[in-house]
């Protein structure tokens, strides 16, 4: 049997991240995906129960990664053809008596917006918005070493790490970190004085999963919300998130890839020979696919790594636009109800001690906003989430829609149809989302950083054997770097390939 370079089991954007990364680098790779379809949490389908001519996107939806992650940026979505597209309003949050908060692409627009606070706002994330690059290659790297923070930035434009890609971080880093400091802990009530100002931000936060406030909520809301604020703001890719997938997989195929659906991987035998194997997946696959070729520290190490809470998912088909109250919400693609932070927050610590909220945390995309082309036979998709303990088995259809309801009133008269996907079911489709957590691991601070162990090296984990999906660092996320960090240790340390390969179109 002909032994190829590198096996890739999962097609998650990470996956194939790697598996790119590789093939452009002259190694022969195969894909193994245990599903009929590629792409695992950025799949786009049609469900035909629900509508003949609308496809849905089956986990993420919204993808500000998708242009500024350094893998995507050196990759280029838009030079393959892939559309990205983002509507002037990122996203909102609904709140009582007809106020919302509202999240413009335009920063000052949002200042003004928010009145007494905008000058809180800008004063917030002016800065962070404007150094997007440096901050998104600090939170994008492999939360171990200088050169990992640094070479994202720096390989997407040819170029090596060196002292004076640190001193141009050095200042951003600090910046960022002062404001999670702030807004990861007892003073993130300081800074605003409105509940617009407070619940717009505590949306964003909220879609780490955890209670708030925290220093992951933190990080993630401070994160996305300035790239709300920057040049490519919150995009919907054209046709749904699979067209990012099959720009990676028609990449890969030009390189001499190969993708292989419906092979599910049980144990080590199930693999052709190769040098070396990627796994995009969870710790809990790895083990049991290769547990014996790992020794027992690192073993036991990510035998402990832990899952988080959960989310369940709803797919409805409208007739119309939703009818919110504020007008103004209904032109972003992204809405979180959840109403005021007070409100959030009793969910999200309801949810953590195991129990269904009575108004859960729901977040919302009309992909039809930015893309009105996925609108057909006067029908349009509308993508939900509910966030829910681990494992739930419960039906969310009515509480996601009382939410809703309550700040759009006559919702209910324009969904046509709708489809539930219970926590405790969606690692049917996806196996790394065990229990719902589409996080793919617990959202601590701890566990963003030793993700998933507190190892120097969170990728290889036994000789020629690599981690690379979303239970690495940086995180979840449609961004590919848990991939392209692991393909780049493996060309070094499996094939002594020093130089990054260039992925550009």
């Amino acid at each position: 049997m002909t032994l190829l370079d590198a096996v890739v089991v999962g097609s998650g954007p990470n996956g194939l991240a790697a598996a790119v990364t590789l093939a452009r680098a002259g190694m022969g790779v195969r894909v193994l995906e245990a599903q009929p379809t590629v792409g695992g949490g950025a799949r786009t389908r049609p469900i035909p129960e629900l509508a003949s001519d609308l496809v849905f996107d089956l986990c993420s939806a919204v993808h500000p990664m998708a242009w500024a992650s350094p893998f995507f940026r050196a990759f280029d979505l838009p030079g393959r053809g892939v559309g990205l597209v983002a509507p002037d309003i990122a996203y909102a949050q609904p709140l009582d008596d007809g106020r919302a908060g509202i999240a413009f692409r335009d920063l000052a627009l949002t200042a003004d917006r928010l009145g007494h606070d905008g000058d809180a706002w800008r004063e917030l994330f002016g800065p962070l918005a404007a150094d997007w690059r440096q901050i998104t290659a600090l939170a994008m790297g492999d939360k171990r070493t200088v050169r990992g923070m640094l070479e994202g930035a720096r390989s997407s434009r040819g170029q090596s790490p060196t002292a004076g890609g640190l001193a141009s971080a050095v200042r951003p880093g600090l910046r960022f970190g002062a404001a999670l400091l702030e807004q990861g802990g007892p003073r993130w009530d300081r800074r605003f004085l409105t509940e617009e100002a407070k619940a717009l931000l505590t949306g964003v936060a909220a879609h780490a999963i955890t209670p708030l406030p925290s220093f992951a909520g933190a990080g993630t809301a401070l994160l996305l919300a300035a790239l709300a604020h920057a040049e490519g703001g919150w995009a919907i890719p054209v046709g749904g998130s699979q067209a990012i997938i099959n720009a990676m997989v028609s990449d890969l195929e030009a390189h001499g890839g190969v993708v292989e659906v419906g092979r599910r991987v049980e144990s080590w035998r199930d693999l052709p020979p190769s040098r070396a194997v990627l796994f995009d997946t969870t710790p809990r696959t790895l083990l049991r696919i290769a547990g014996d070729r790992i020794r027992s520290p690192r073993r036991g190490a990510l035998n402990r790594f832990r899952h988080g809470n959960a989310a369940a998912k709803v797919d409805f088909v409208l007739s119309g636009p939703i009818p919110w109250k504020v007008t103004d919400v209904g032109r972003a693609a992204t809405v979180h109800v959840g109403g005021t932070r007070a409100e959030m927050v009793v969910a999200e610590d309801t949810v953590a001690h195991g129990l269904h909220a009575d108004k859960p945390m729901v977040l919302v995309s009309d992909p039809t906003v930015a893309d009105p082309g996925r609108a057909r036979g006067g029908v349009r998709p509308l993508w939900a989430y509910a966030h829910v303990p681990a494992g739930s088995p419960q039906d969310v259809t009515e509480a996601v829609t009382r939410q809703i309801e309550r700040f759009a009133p006559g919702f209910r008269d324009v969904v046509v149809g709708s489809r539930c996907i219970p926590a405790a079911q969606m690692d049917r489709h996806n196996e790394n989302y065990p229990g719902g957590d589409i996080s793919a691991g617990a959202a601590t601070m701890w566990q963003m950083v030793a993700r998933p162990t507190l190892s120097p090296d969170p990728y290889q984990v036994a000789e020629g054997v690599y981690l690379c999906s979303a239970s690495t660092p940086p995180g979840p996320g449609v961004h590919g770097m848990g991939g392209w960090h692991a393909a780049r240790r493996a060309l070094l340390r499996e094939f002594d390939v020093r130089t990054v390969p260039d992925l550009r179109p």
